[in-house]
């Protein structure tokens, strides 16, 4: 069934039904009532969904993909895991798509696979559930081509079987959501609402922006820019990490959108980088916008992050 077909789509076609048994991992922890919170660090938790959520993702990859490296947000602590993994699962649509010419010869010791279990944690922990999402990122040597996010909450206030999964591939496009054209005669911008310091504050006044939407997780507000919400991500920080950025980088550039830095320097997604996103994000829904906002953005604040 999948012996003819490129690595990089039969990685992809994994990641959809891992990261969506993932998201069902999450809404059972989320409906026992008790998340066992552990707090991390300044407004930085951890809570049991998270911990089974990137076990059964890491699991379930390695057993697959056994020479992979697989890079999560949390540590493996030894918690009893109990959820059964079909092995042989994969998604049927992404195999019968043609992979680009210049991955179909991609093999395993190349890629890196950057996994945010539970992204947007704080606001899971407060009920804010349409912010929550999985985030798989699949990066080849040092750059992000692929990803996976999956929102396991999508139109929960509206119907039970709630939950979408969104998925992009280099070359190839983003599939999974309905895109509406942005805005023409407004300035909207998306940007954390649980980290905002005064340099992320002073980034968002000087794009003079008509509207800020404040969501948590870097799936969340990069998903705003995939459904033509907003116009651009801003956050001028060191707060996110490359398992936040690598699956939203690769998405929203294979649907015609652009992440970097706030310098516009693209992140090195390698296996033995730097975890931390030390010169911010600054993401845009067209990438043909990305240079107008990069130049909007001081100098002053740019330096402040190197």
């Amino acid at each position: 069934m999948t012996q003819n077909v490129p690595l990089i789509l039969k990685l992809i076609s994994s990641c959809i039904p891992i990261a969506n048994r993932a998201g069902k991992i999450i809404q059972d922890v989320m409906k026992k009532g008790e998340l066992h919170i552990v707090e991390k660090g300044v407004q930085d938790f951890q809570t049991e969904a998270d911990r089974l959520a990137q076990q059964f993702i890491s699991i379930s990859l390695s057993r697959q993909f056994p020479c992979i490296t697989i890079i999560g947000e949390e540590d493996d602590n030894g918690e009893e895991f109990h959820v059964d993994f079909e092995t042989n699962e994969y998604d049927q649509s992404v195999l019968e798509k043609k992979c680009p010419d210049e991955l179909k010869d991609i093999v395993e010791n190349q890629i890196t696979v950057w996994v945010d279990p539970l992204d947007g944690t704080s606001e899971y922990t407060q009920g804010l559930l349409e912010h929550v999402t999985v985030l798989i990122g699949i990066a080849v040597n040092k750059k992000a081509v692929a990803g996976v996010i999956h929102q396991p909450y999508y139109g929960y206030k509206e119907r039970n079987d709630c939950g979408r999964t969104i998925w992009g591939l280099s070359g190839l496009g983003s599939f999974g959501y309905i895109p509406n054209d942005l805005p023409s005669d407004r300035c909207i911008l998306t940007t954390t609402r649980s980290h905002s310091t005064g340099l992320v504050q002073e980034a968002i006044d000087s794009i003079k922006a008509d509207e800020v939407i404040r969501v948590g997780g870097a799936g969340h507000k990069v998903l705003l820019l995939l459904e033509g919400i907003a116009h651009a991500y801003v956050f001028a920080s060191k707060g996110s990490k490359r398992w936040d950025t690598c699956a939203p980088e690769a998405v929203l550039q294979a649907a015609g959108g652009l992440l970097t830095d706030i310098s516009g320097n693209f992140y090195s997604y390698d296996k033995n980088t730097n975890y931390q996103n030390t010169n911010g994000v600054l993401a845009t829904a067209k990438k043909e916008d990305h240079c107008r906002y990069l130049n909007l953005l001081p100098d002053s604040i740019k330096q402040s992050l190197k």
